[in-house]
């Protein structure tokens, strides 16, 4: 998920700093993030059998990859693995916040009020447009060392965790969008093609 929904975002909820890096971009980052058009963007992620040292050095990786690309959520599909594993950072400003570490996260229960709010991607950079998703959600998942936890998210958290659950099943947030006019030219205006797009109906 694009940075720019957290510039007044300053609660995450927290986890162990096992896998948390050095918040600083990188010269070169050890992960590519690839860009709507990708078939790696609509491969489902396979979940997580055991969550072991190698999984940890995944999320390392990507969370070095995200800062670099000034994120503050990446999926392990937008980096070409087929996991289900995604990593938030809400607050990327403050060194001593630890990440988000979500392993076969899934959804088991989100609010009926919905929200309206602009949203951005790291594979579709540039492009910002609004999305209606449930307000809050509850979501069980494995912790960076594999510990079952379940969390309840309200706000830019719940936000960020449905768009990232999206990558984790091929879904992109512009596959959600319901202004179309808005999003064609959004689209052509970065580059991007519209046939890319899988509108849910």
């Amino acid at each position: 998920m694009a940075r720019s929904f957290a510039q007044l975002a300053r609660s995450a909820e927290k986890t162990s700093s096992s896998v948390a890096v050095p918040k600083k971009p990188l010269d070169s980052p050890p992960l590519h993030i690839h860009k709507l058009g990708a078939e790696a963007l609509r491969v489902e992620g396979r979940r997580v059998g055991k969550v072991d040292e190698s999984v940890r050095d995944l999320a390392r990786d990507m969370l070095r990859s995200m800062y670099t690309a000034h994120g503050i959520g990446l999926a392990a599909p937008q980096v070409g693995v087929d996991k289900q594993l995604l990593v938030i950072d809400l607050d990327p400003e403050t060194p001593s916040t630890p990440p988000l570490v979500l392993i076969n996260p899934e959804i088991i229960s989100s609010s009926a009020g919905l929200d309206t709010y602009e949203e951005g991607c790291l594979s579709i950079p540039g492009v910002y447009l609004d999305v209606v998703r449930p307000t809050a959600v509850q979501v069980s998942f494995r912790d960076e060392m594999g510990r079952p936890r379940t969390m309840k998210a309200d706000g830019l958290m719940a936000r960020c965790i449905q768009h990232e659950i999206d990558h984790l099943n091929g879904v992109l947030f512009v596959d959600r969008v319901t202004d179309k006019a808005g999003l064609l030219k959004e689209l052509k205006e970065h580059g991007f093609q519209s046939k890319d797009v899988h509108p849910i109906t």
